[in-house]
């Protein structure tokens, strides 16, 4: 089935603190060489979905720096293509994107002037795997409004998503927006992913326009769950998001697993990101690293054990770096000892320095 793309990859996020001071969300860096919206865009790319519009706002250099070529999803081609749609002020409208529906209704004459039957929405911070076709079938099948993609959680997990439930035929009846809940052990959470017929979508951000709304969930999907049919489709592979310190400290180290890595980079379709030209990394002779992921232009000459390195890290001499997460050009100086951490892009850390943080309050060095 034929579908329009479009990621929402425009918001920031406190709970990521200083990580997200000069990027968004969407930007942040994952398992050594990839971004946050490679996932989302590979999953378009890899469903056959031809036009895909990413929408940004917030610290979006480093975005649409990454997103400057649309080759490396296969989207540069002479018919539909890679779309970057920032807010913009005209004579009328005068402020930014104020939400998400607000996002998608500035957008509304791109939307108008597509020609495929079916919009998928989804967010640049998802780290998942899914062939969108899937849904589009389900989402026919079932003659929904809209589906939602949803996965099963341990409550423990699931306290920073919309919480929901559903009825025997998979429709959703209540929706419980972040801490406003108290459930069961393993409860059902909103991925997301949205699949909508074009027509009524554009029905629907026209409305909301005329009453002013905002926001895509909290004030066009739950207060109208009673009248309208929205389905859940339900995802049982990996799926997590990125939007604070612990989760994204807990995804890259994820991918220390070798199974997740070959289910995402190696299981036909892959994961595609923008490609840099850098050598292997190098391991000197004093070099200890186990149960690692160390990116190209590496050099380690210390001990690196259950950590993430990005591309063109350096690891001095004697130096001690466990349980870490470290992002593009970082130098590690001689003598450090260096757990529990992450340390941002091109940061510096001297001769001697000790930094052990604690595992459930990851510090980030900067």
């Amino acid at each position: 089935m034929k579908a329009v793309g479009i990621i929402l990859a425009g918001g920031g996020s406190s709970r990521l603190e200083s990580l997200t001071a000069k990027r968004a969300v969407a930007a942040m860096p994952l398992a050594g060489t990839y971004r946050s919206i490679d996932f989302s865009l590979s999953n378009m790319s890899n469903s056959g979905v031809g036009t895909v519009a990413v929408v940004t706002q917030y610290s979006s250099r480093s975005l649409n720096i990454h997103l400057s070529s649309s080759k490396w999803w296969d989207f540069g081609r002479k018919q539909g293509g890679l779309y970057l749609l920032n807010p913009t002020i005209t004579p009328e409208n005068t402020h930014w994107y104020r939400g998400t529906a607000d996002a998608l209704i500035q957008n509304l004459d791109f939307i108008k002037e597509r020609h495929e039957p079916y919009v998928i929405i989804a967010s640049g911070d998802g780290v998942y795997k899914l062939d969108y076709n899937e849904v589009l079938e389900r989402h026919a099948a079932t003659g929904a409004e809209m589906t939602i993609v949803c996965k099963r959680m341990p409550k423990a997990e699931s306290e920073r998503f919309g919480v929901l439930q559903l009825d025997g035929d998979g429709r959703i009846v209540s929706w419980a927006e972040k801490d406003e809940h108290s459930s069961p052990n393993e409860q059902i959470i909103n991925c997301g992913i949205y699949v909508i017929r074009r027509r009524h979508l554009i029905q629907l951000l026209e409305e909301a326009a005329r009453e002013d709304k905002c926001h895509l969930v909290t004030e066009m999907i739950i207060p109208h769950l009673a009248e309208r049919k929205i389905m859940a489709y339900m995802l049982e592979t990996y799926w997590t998001n990125i939007a604070s310190v612990k989760a994204y400290f807990d995804c890259n180290k994820d991918f220390l697993d070798p199974k997740l890595r070959s289910f995402f980079f190696s299981e036909h379709p892959v994961i595609h990101t923008k490609v840099d030209d850098n050598p292997p990394a190098k391991f000197n002779g004093s070099a200890r690293v186990s149960n690692s992921l160390v990116a190209g232009g590496g050099i380690v000459n210390g001990t690196v054990a259950d950590s993430v390195l990005f591309k063109k890290v350096y690891v001095g001499d004697r130096s001690n770096v466990k349980n870490c997460i470290l992002m593009d050009d970082v130098y590690v100086g001689d003598d450090v000892v260096l757990e529990n951490c992450i340390v941002d892009k091109k940061t510096r850390i001297a001769n001697g320095t000790r930094m052990v943080g604690d595992p459930d309050h990851i510090p980030i060095l900067s």
